[in-house]
């Protein structure tokens, strides 16, 4: 029998997980969307931090751990242990990619620092991520999401005009460096093919922030004035921004003359497409807070969901401000498989988001539930050659923690 062919991108690539919390984790997930194995490296008695992090559970897991751990397998060492260290080492040589967000420098003292592993394996792609970088004045700082979002300048464009500054509603500069990380991950996997050579990858959260700034830091360069909060409004654009109709909050988002004047035709407001204020997007933008004024009674005369329906027929960029559970209820979302359901082995069926990176003819998969901690554990363990007594043993001291034999 012809054996099948895996076709996934990723298919035949092996990853040593030993970050942990959001960003290397999303980082690992996404390359296991993709077909790589991912071993998943935990401590034996917490696992992964985000296990604890909750309510809301599911059974006894933690919601934020569901979410970004799919497809991987859980092998809970202690590598501090000599022993525990041993089988890193034994995994490290049998891996393409190792993943790690610790502050810099912290695995050199147990050997698991990047010269170390690359002097041993030299085709071992090594990637990083921190909070501020391998180099730098601030290298040995802790990286946390809202720290970087504000000293990375983000959270300083985000909030209401006349009030404070605020953080972002995911933690988005977590996720930035993971996609970051899985984007280096990817063009060092290419390199490789061509030199036969690993790397080092070095991503951090605040240069991911920073990367994020794109138009707004372009803007202070152009004028050497630092962007302000604008709100839900576009410093270049208007009207583009939230506005209140009579049972619910629509978003405008009129990126150009033809779709201001579609606008004032479907909202009947033949005024203010004549008023020469108005005409340009230039001047839509000099006169905002009289264009405002005009607009607002205009759109609360309104019922969202028939303005929404009347305003995207005739082009006109716009949607209803929604929740969570509304948004995920949207039937392109189902229609695009941004939510499935997995079989968990002991909470049931559990939900998660969709792979939203669509290949025609290599696609990604959603093939397995976050695992249990140390559920993979005798399995991995087994392909290093280790017999039933020995990794008995090593449940026995700590060293590792295993589900009981099956």
């Amino acid at each position: 029998m012809i054996p099948e062919i895996d076709f996934r991108p990723l298919a035949g690539i092996t990853i040593l997980d030993l970050s942990r919390v959001l960003s290397g984790p999303y980082c690992t997930m996404l390359a296991a969307d993709m077909g790589a194995r991912v071993i998943k490296i935990e401590h034996p008695t917490r696992g992964d931090d985000t296990r604890a992090w909750g309510p809301p559970f599911q059974d006894t897991e933690s919601a934020y751990y569901l979410s970004i751990n799919r497809n991987k397998e859980s092998v809970a060492v202690d590598f501090k242990a000599d022993e525990g260290r041993a089988l890193i080492h034994a995994l490290a040589a049998k891996a393409d990619v190792l993943v790690e967000n610790f502050r810099p420098g912290t695995l050199d003292p147990i050997g698991f620092g990047y010269d170390a592993l690359a002097a041993r394996h030299p085709s071992l792609i090594y990637v990083s991520i921190s909070g501020y970088g391998q180099n730098g004045p601030r290298r040995d700082e802790p990286g946390y999401d809202a720290v970087a979002q504000a000293e990375g300048g983000l959270m300083s464009i985000t909030g209401d005009e006349d009030g404070p500054a605020v953080r972002l509603g995911v933690a988005i500069a977590d996720i930035a460096a993971g996609m970051f990380a899985f984007q280096g991950l990817m063009a060092a996997l290419i390199a490789r093919g061509r030199t036969g050579r690993g790397q080092r990858v070095d991503v951090s959260l605040l240069d991911s922030v920073a990367a994020l700034l794109t138009y707004q830091a372009s803007r202070f360069f152009a004028t050497g004035e630092a962007p302000e909060r604008h709100g839900n409004r576009h410093a270049s654009i208007a009207p583009y921004n939230t506005f209140p109709t009579s049972d619910g909050v629509i978003v405008l988002a009129v990126g150009n003359d033809s779709q201001w004047q579609s606008f004032c035709r479907v909202v009947n407001a033949p005024d203010l497409g004549a008023d020469a204020r108005y005409r340009t997007n230039a001047g839509r933008v000099e006169h905002y807070s009289s264009l405002v004024e005009s607009l607002t009674p205009i759109l609360k005369s309104w019922q969202l969901k028939p303005l929404v329906d009347a305003l995207r027929p005739a082009g006109v960029p716009c949607g209803a401000m929604r929740s969570i559970d509304e948004a995920l209820a949207d039937p392109q979302i189902a229609a695009r498989a941004m939510v499935e359901t997995l079989n968990h082995p002991s909470i049931g069926a559990i939900k998660t988001l969709g792979i939203p990176v669509k290949l025609s003819e290599t696609p990604g998969e959603i093939r397995s539930a976050p695992p249990r901690l140390g559920e993979h554990t005798r399995s991995v363990l087994r392909e290093l050659g280790k017999s039933e007594e020995e990794i008995g043993e090593l449940i026995a001291k700590g060293v590792v923690k295993g589900f009981p034999r099956v």
